[in-house]
């Protein structure tokens, strides 16, 4: 059996995850990682995509848009600015979800505002939403 590690998301608006996994996936700024059981004590910022935890039970998968991950050797917390579950995210989740992501990017220089705005078509697709 596979060693696992305890995983937490929240967002503003709700608990979304607190489950025992063997792995997370997660979209960070500088790059996709998967964190395990033992992995190097990390804190990194989110982009725009879909979280994954795989547990015994199935995976649980998000789509967030940005927040902080904080890994340790035992668990992953991770603080979501939006996060859904993929279930939950329709067409009509997605365009609030993109109105947000658009009001982040006004603020930032051009490309760095077309990259988030790239990263959530992407997640989108992803999903199939």
């Amino acid at each position: 059996m596979a060693a696992t590690l305890q995983f937490d998301l929240v967002s503003p608006e709700r608990k979304l995850a607190s489950v025992a996994a063997t792995e997370v996936q997660i979209p960070g700024t500088d790059g996709d990682l998967t964190a395990m059981a033992g992995h190097a004590a990390t804190i990194t910022t989110l982009r725009p995509g879909v979280l994954k935890a795989i547990a015994a039970d199935g995976t649980k998968s998000f789509v967030v848009t940005g927040g902080f991950a904080e890994i340790t050797a035992a668990g992953v917390s991770v603080l979501a600015e939006r996060a859904v579950p993929v279930e939950e995210a329709n067409a009509a989740v997605f365009e609030t979800l993109l109105a947000d992501v658009k009001a982040t990017a006004a603020g930032m220089d051009k490309d760095a505002g077309e990259k988030l705005v790239g990263d959530l078509m992407a997640a989108k697709a992803a999903v199939g939403a």
